[in-house]
């Protein structure tokens, strides 16, 4: 998930490259792909999305044959830094453990894998919590987010789960040096571990740089600014683990995947708990992206579905 302020900006990059390769000879030579970090980059040898006229392909998102997540979706959060005194594991929890089974993540039913136009399920939960205080130190790079996973795989703090998604948050006074606060907020993306592809991903605690990874600086319906803020990045990435986890499924001719397109669009708000939120689940109140509903002309960035 691109910082606040390149995310218009990357995006239509990405469309202009798209559009340049597009008129060339009046075909398209390779294209855009993810980079699960927002936007996307050229790859000369990359297919063009499929089916439809080219307009339709930039601003509809395309199929490219690879897997989706599928049945029931679990979050497991490795808590990595110090955390102590943080009220953030209860409210992000809460949120992992109520988003399934909404509108908002019924949303992504409407994304599928071939063969046999296989639906992602409106099910998603969370699976459990792991604590590394600093075992990578606290600059980081992206191996040493994946050697956090795989750590909490080794030791056993959490399971080898075929329907995971690994998150390492990190306390404030962790930086991911590959650019946190100044490229991203947070990322996704897939890793071989003993044979076995895992999803995993990364979001920083937006406490460390509110102006670039809050939507509104200092924004607490549930009382931390830098949680709500977490909150809003994890359902992004969240998202786009289960409808393109291997960066080869679900993405727009621009490189951006679905949360890409409706970064930093928070729709109607209202006030709760003393801050501005846009979605109840449960007792308590958040405010997280829109996303994109997937459903041919009638497509948009939204916060439900139907």
């Amino acid at each position: 998930m691109r910082r606040k302020s390149l995310a218009v900006a990357v995006a239509l990059a990405g469309a202009l490259v798209f559009a340049i390769a597009a008129s060339a000879a009046g075909v398209i030579q390779g294209g855009m792909v993810p980079t699960g970090k927002g936007g996307g980059v050229f790859n000369p040898n990359a297919p063009p999305p499929a089916g439809g006229p080219v307009a339709s392909r930039v601003t509809q998102i395309q199929y490219h044959g690879g897997p989706v997540m599928l049945g029931t979706t679990h979050i497991y959060y490795i808590w990595y830094g110090n955390w102590s005194g943080n009220s953030a594991q209860t409210v992000l929890d809460y949120f992992a453990s109520h988003l399934g089974g909404t509108s908002y993540w019924n949303m992504f039913t409407t994304y599928y894998q071939n063969p046999g136009a296989v639906h992602i399920s409106n099910s998603l939960t969370l699976g459990g919590d792991a604590f590394d205080s600093y075992s990578q130190g606290s600059n980081i790079d992206d191996n040493g987010v994946f050697a956090v996973v795989t750590n909490a795989l080794g030791n056993g703090s959490v399971p080898l789960d075929s329907h995971g998604i690994y998150f390492v948050l990190t306390s404030a006074d962790v930086n991911e040096v590959t650019g946190f606060c100044t490229q991203y907020c947070g990322w996704h993306t897939d890793g071989n571990y003993n044979g076995n592809d895992i999803k995993f991903a990364f979001v920083g605690n937006p406490d460390a740089c509110p102006s670039s990874c809050e939507f509104i600086v200092g924004n607490a319906p549930n009382g931390n600014a830098g949680a709500d803020g977490m909150a809003s990045i994890i359902a992004h990435e969240t998202a786009e683990s289960a409808t393109d986890p291997d960066l080869n499924a679900w993405y727009f001719a621009s490189g951006n995947e679905n949360g890409d397109q409706c970064a930093w669009t928070f729709g109607t708000t209202f006030s709760c708990g003393g801050g501005t939120a846009n979605i109840n689940l449960g007792s308590r109140c958040y405010l997280i992206q829109r996303d994109w509903k997937n459903t041919g002309s009638t497509s948009a960035c939204v916060m439900h579905y139907p």
